[in-house]
């Protein structure tokens, strides 16, 4: 049935792209692709009639949603052929307020993920965001995992751009690869569209959000990103600028643009606790990589007050294959590194965290292990008093925006701040 549905999909997809001609911008890494497509929509809804992905819709029956603008069938008969009405009448009808412009993210899985949805999508711009090891357990080496990413800008025609991570040296070889013209972005004094001199504006549980210059070209403008942390956020706001000026925009017309970007539910967010704390939620999924940089972020955080703890809450990182024992253990390292005063990891693969962190010189009473997300909540929230920082985070499997939402200040607002709350995910456990 799947298979059916897929390939129904693609030949509506396919038909409606033919007919209207959207520019397609397709965006891939092995992290920070959500919120590149956010700042990229960004920075272009303010000029354009753009579309970006519905929901996570990034594979190969998310992406031709997303080209229809409908969502999933799921298991609903009746549903799908609604969904394949809306195709068709898009396909035989006009609809003048088809958007110019398509901002797709593009997962990849397993091999060949990329190839489909770009012979499905082909882009006139492509977006590569940073390489690591994640879904090692279906690509089995970094190497692999390289060779399919850099398909969204090996496929590029001359007229198009390929928008590259000057920062991650592995992106920035991709550039051998393309016969589009290239524009880098980064904290690289060599990359074109540039942040300098970024910054935390406030203190520990006052802390508003992180600030930094843009530059381009010898021009350069003060961009706020409000109510996120993380070097995540302002890779993501420089690949919307890089995009912006591929379109003609300037830098003044970027910046505005910027304020309006919504960073993506459980990426760094910054929610308040309870007893007046602060959460870094950064539960939506989890790899190697952005798991130490998460915890750099915690390091780099000022506490105002000498008594004030910082709490990492690590989940399972999946999809890891062969390197899971070694990946888990490199971010245990990174946790003692960081200097966290507590490190709590849930699952039975995040004891490779807890002991290499052991090991690493935590002292045995501020490391500890729990099998629920649930259960870990409940450990923190004894723990925790006003002023403490808790950094929280793992992939999508571990469920860790359980432990968020035990200890947000305002439960209630679980649906409009947390990942995973819609009825698909309400009694899921992976």
């Amino acid at each position: 049935m799947k298979k059916i549905v897929q390939k129904i999909l693609y030949v509506l997809a396919h038909a409606v792209l033919k007919k209207y001609k959207p520019e397609v911008i397709g965006i891939t890494g092995s992290m920070g692709k959500t919120s590149t497509k956010e700042a990229i929509f960004a920075v272009l809804s303010s000029k354009f009639r753009v579309r970006q992905n519905l929901k996570n819709y990034n594979n190969e029956l998310g992406l031709p949603l997303s080209i229809l603008g409908v969502e999933s069938g799921q298991k609903s008969l009746v549903k799908w052929f609604g969904v394949f009405f809306h195709g068709l009448k898009l396909w035989f009808g006009r609809d003048p307020n088809y958007p110019q412009i398509l901002v797709l993210e593009m997962g990849a899985d397993h091999p060949g993920d990329i190839k489909y949805l770009t012979e499905l999508a082909p882009c006139k711009i492509g977006v590569v965001t940073g390489i690591g090891p994640a879904h090692l357990e279906f690509f089995e080496s970094v190497e692999k995992i390289i060779k399919e990413k850099r398909i969204v800008i090996s496929h590029l025609k001359q007229d198009g751009f390929a928008v590259l991570n000057r920062d991650d040296e592995k992106v920035y070889e991709m550039r051998e690869k393309t016969r589009a013209k290239v524009l880098t972005y980064g904290f690289n004094q060599e990359a074109e569209v540039r942040a300098q001199e970024e910054g935390t504006i406030g203190e520990g549980m006052e802390i508003k959000g992180m600030n930094f210059k843009l530059s381009y070209a010898g021009s350069v403008v003060p961009i706020f990103l409000p109510g996120v942390l993380g070097r995540q956020h302002i890779y993501a706001a420089l690949a919307g600028a890089a995009i912006g000026i591929i379109h003609g925009m300037n830098l003044v017309e970027v910046a505005e643009s910027l304020k309006r970007y919504a960073a993506p539910k459980g990426r760094m967010n910054l929610i308040p606790g309870i007893k007046r704390t602060l959460i870094i939620d950064d539960t939506y999924n989890a790899s190697p990589i952005p798991t130490e940089v998460a915890l750099d972020v915690l390091r780099s955080i000022k506490l105002p007050a000498e008594d004030d703890k910082k709490f990492a809450v690590l989940g399972d990182m999946l999809e890891l294959g062969s390197f899971s024992e070694e990946g888990h253990k490199q971010v245990g390292r990174a946790a003692a590194a960081s200097r966290v005063d507590y490190l709590v990891t849930v699952g039975e693969r995040a004891r490779d965290i807890s002991r290499a962190a052991l090991e690493a010189g935590m002292a045995e009473d501020r490391v500890s292990n729990f099998s629920t997300p649930e259960e870990a909540g409940l450990f923190v929230q004894g723990k925790m008093k006003q002023g403490d920082v808790v950094l929280v985070k793992g992939s999508q499997g571990m469920r860790m925006e359980k432990v968020v939402k035990e200890l947000m200040a305002e439960p209630l607002q679980a649906c409009e701040l947390l990942v995973r709350q819609d009825s698909s995910w309400a009694c899921k456990r992976e």
